[in-house]
């Protein structure tokens, strides 16, 4: 049975429970798309323009280690969330994030949801406080992973 975007982005982690009209809201921005493995759907630098909300498949988040090439530093598997410069200027990527296998996500134009966001207080404010909580997620992941690279060295 083929789902349309809107029942598709409706049962995504990020925005389940969005009333039906601001999810119609955030459908009018979104296309659904699949990356192969390797293949990029962020690239540090560039513009930051989309907001993926993973489906299917992970997708490995990568710094460029100028000595030995990309570095994982992340994997965001399905109900995950990749890119969320595309709400604060300059608009920039930060890092690569690249496809590990097969990946299915909905891909939501960031112009297109800014304006929308700007011209709806109830979805801009609603956005605003559901990538804050991925922001603050993803906060708490890296103290964790820092603790467990350098905590034990500070007890010596």
């Amino acid at each position: 049975m083929k789902q349309d975007i809107a029942d598709l982005i409706s049962t995504h982690p990020l925005l389940a429970g969005l009333s039906v009209d601001l999810i119609g809201e955030v459908a009018g921005c979104a296309v659904n798309r699949v990356w192969h493995a390797g293949e990029l759907l962020i690239t540090e630098g560039e513009a930051a323009d989309t907001l993926y909300l993973v489906r299917r498949g992970v997708v490995a988040i990568e710094v460029n280690a100028p000595a030995s090439g990309p570095i994982v530093i992340e994997t965001v598997g399905p109900g995950g969330v990749v890119g969320w410069s595309w709400m604060f200027p300059p608009y920039r990527w930060h890092f690569d994030a690249r496809a590990a296998g097969a990946v299915g996500a909905i891909a939501i134009d960031a112009a297109c949801l800014r304006d929308k966001a700007d011209a709806d207080p109830e979805l801009g404010h609603r956005l605003t406080f559901r990538v804050a909580g991925v922001l603050l997620e993803r906060l708490q992941m890296t103290r964790v992973r820092l603790l467990d690279l350098y905590g034990s060295s500070r007890a010596r």
